[in-house]
C-alpha cells in the first residue's frame, strides 16, 4: 500500500528520465510546499516559486539510481 504522501517509486524513475507528465506530476504535488518556501513579507514571489522549481526540474535531472550488483 504505502504512504499516500509519498510519490510513487515508479513517477519518480520517469521523471529522472525526462517524461514531461511526470516531471509535472513532482512539481505539482510539491506545489503547497514551494509556494510556502516562496512567501516573502506575507506574499508569494513569483521569482522565488518559479527558482525552486527550475532547482527541482534540475534535480531531477542529476539524480541517478545506483545500479545493484547481483
Amino acid at each position: 500500500m504505502g504512504n499516500p504522501n509519498l510519490l510513487p517509486y515508479e513517477r519518480i524513475v520517469r521523471a529522472t528520465n525526462g517524461e514531461p507528465e511526470a516531471v509535472d506530476e513532482v512539481i505539482r504535488h510539491y506545489s503547497k510546499r514551494i509556494r510556502i518556501a516562496a512567501i516573502e513579507n506575507g506574499h508569494i514571489d513569483k521569482d522565488t516559486e518559479d527558482s525552486i522549481k527550475q532547482w527541482i526540474v534540475a534535480a531531477l535531472f542529476k539524480f541517478r539510481f545506483d545500479e545493484q550488483e547481483v
